[in-house]
């Protein structure tokens, strides 16, 4: 059977949303990274309100790529040093451009726990993110900007160097949080924005766990069993997540996202939702998410929608999996670490 015959199979199941059984709530989805970007790309998942009601999803991280400007997409490779200022103007640009495309679609921002708690419960809201923190520079003050403009989700780094700390996907230099890096990490716990270690080397990911006062995230990548790939390796190696790293965030109260790419992960919706259970017999059900990398994964994605990301619901459904436990993997663990990390705030 292909993913598109499962899919339209898939589709008269009670958990598939907007139509459900009456004794049978809809599940909502909720994913810790997805991209839309604007320009001519064709990844793009826009009008975002359709592209969310065809799936149901109702919690989702709109990951700004702080980095864009810089870095050889077909390397992922840093291409040129950034002009002072260059890459806040960016970021308050784009953010600016995302805003307003949720404000056309009229579609709520998460601000609040209370919005998170909306979202897990169908109304469909936005979580405004970052993928590298690039327009800090070297000024931790730029986290309470961010902050101001909406941002409730931070990823420290993404593929160019950072001074904040080392990359999964370059040779390691500071070995760990640096002291700018401390430094972000505690605002964002002051201020109650969640703290996304995708990206990070590990022993980056280590100080951030031993530095912060809130769970935090990997977002998106897989897990591995073994210790980290070289930073030289083939980027979706490099990329992965050692096991006991993994565990110790979820030690912490945090969640690992997976993401859809099939260099890593398989070639079907049915390798998806067999990767995301193992990860969380791995892990514990209360650790795991999506993180689908929606749009940002060009043509090496599983999924390219959230409607075919609703098949992974689907296919657990079909296999006996509890209700509770796909609610927590589909939207319960990344609505519940959100909400820990806007708790923490001081």
């Amino acid at each position: 059977m292909n993913r598109r015959t499962f899919l339209a199979g898939a589709a008269a199941t009670p958990l598939l949303w907007p139509a459900r059984a009456a004794s049978q709530p809809a599940i909502p989805i909720g994913d810790m990274h997805f991209h839309s970007y604007f320009g001519s790309s064709k990844y793009h998942s826009r009008p975002l309100a359709a592209t969310l009601a065809a799936g149901g999803a109702t919690l989702v991280a709109w990951s700004l790529v702080g980095d864009l400007l810089l870095v050889d997409w077909r390397t992922h490779k840093q291409k040129v040093e950034p002009r002072p200022g260059e890459a806040l103007g960016w970021f308050e640009r784009e953010l600016g451009r995302i805003k307003a495309h949720c404000a056309e679609q009229r579609l709520k921002l998460v601000a609040t726990p209370a919005d998170v708690d909306r979202a897990a419960g169908g109304a469909p809201h936005i979580v405004l993110a970052v993928e590298g923190a690039t327009f800090l520079e070297t000024d931790p003050g730029r986290v309470k900007r961010a902050f101001d403009l909406g941002v409730r989700h931070l990823g420290l780094v993404h593929y160019i160097r950072n001074p904040i700390g080392d990359i999964q996907t370059l040779p390691y230099e500071s070995h760990g949080l640096t002291d700018l890096g401390k430094q972000v990490v505690q605002e964002c716990n002051r201020l109650g924005i969640l703290i996304d270690v995708a990206h990070c080397a590990p022993a980056v990911i280590g100080d951030v766990l031993a530095v912060s006062t809130a769970p935090i995230v990997f977002s998106h990548g897989s897990i591995v069993r073994g210790p980290a790939a070289a930073p030289t390796a083939r980027i979706w190696r490099a990329r992965q997540l050692p096991l006991d790293l993994a565990r110790a965030i979820a030690a912490k109260g945090g969640v690992v996202g997976l993401w859809a790419l099939t260099l890593d992960i398989g070639k079907s919706v049915e390798d998806y939702a067999r990767r995301l259970a193992e990860a969380a017999d791995w892990l514990g059900e209360d650790h795991v998410a999506f993180g689908t990398d929606l749009n940002g994964l060009g043509p090496n994605a599983i999924v390219s929608s959230y409607a075919e990301v609703r098949g992974v619901l689907a296919r657990w459904q079909a296999q006996g999996m509890p209700e509770p436990r796909m609610r927590k993997l589909a939207i319960g663990n990344y609505a519940r670490v959100l909400k820990a990390a806007m708790a923490a705030q001081r």
